[in-house]
């Protein structure tokens, strides 16, 4: 399994990880964080989770457990050397970041989890409607179905690894070891991430809410940007 990613020099690298049907570039570099954490004299890895960007994409659920992709994290991290990073992590990503964290606690040293809460999205969807939809755009009676692949699939996505991957990220926690530091962020709203800020006071842990912002526009929040840097340093 070949997982693909970039590299930002500076000190400190931070780890980036990606949301569904994104990229490390997609989501990071095209939104300013890159750039950002580049004039703070921050580097930055962004790998490609599997079946996303360039990175290979297995068709079965298995291969998008979040204990297997955190450990594609893992294996990033050793090819760079890293043995302790900073994770900024979103939407989906949060979620594989926290499976990172769990799997390889001694790897993280602090964590900024948004657009992701209790709830986790592709565990409401119906498997019966999602595969229909992947095989002919058979319109579920769930909007949310269409409105996340649709796009994606417009865009060239490849399908059948994208309903893998919803299978098997289906139900993932946000489970983190509470010896690690986290900081959730939310778009006021954002639907997704509904119940994060109980969340985040039942774990004791800080919570920005970002006024107005839905899930796509929370990522070019400059907020959010200072947010997490202040948080980090």
């Amino acid at each position: 399994m070949r997982i693909a990613y970039e590299t930002e020099a500076g000190r400190r690298p931070v780890l980036l990880v990606h949301g569904f049907a994104s990229s490390g570039a997609a989501t990071w570099g095209a939104t300013g964080w890159v750039r950002f954490l580049s004039e703070a004299g921050r580097g930055a890895v962004l790998p490609d989770l599997r079946g996303h960007g360039r990175s290979d994409a297995p068709h079965v659920a298995s291969g998008y457990a979040p204990r297997q992709l955190a450990a594609d994290l893992v294996v990033v991290l050793d090819t760079l050397g890293l043995d302790q990073v900073d994770v900024i992590a979103y939407s989906m990503g949060s979620r594989v970041a926290a499976a990172l964290a769990r799997l390889a606690p001694e790897r993280v040293r602090r964590m900024v989890l948004g657009g992701a809460g209790p709830v986790e999205l592709f565990e409401t969807w119906d498997p019966d409607a999602v595969a229909r939809f992947v095989a002919d755009d058979t319109l579920p009676a769930d909007p949310t179905i269409a409105a996340v692949l649709g796009p994606a699939f417009s865009a060239g996505a490849d399908r059948e690894a994208l309903a893998a991957c919803v299978g098997g990220v289906a139900g993932a926690t946000l489970d983190v070891p509470a010896e690690i530091p986290v900081l959730y962020v939310a778009g006021g709203a954002d639907a997704i991430p509904v119940g994060v800020a109980e969340l985040a006071r039942a774990r004791g842990s800080e919570y920005l809410e970002l006024p107005g912002r839905e899930h796509l526009n929370t990522l070019t929040s400059r907020e959010f940007k200072r947010a997490a840097l202040e948080f980090l340093a």
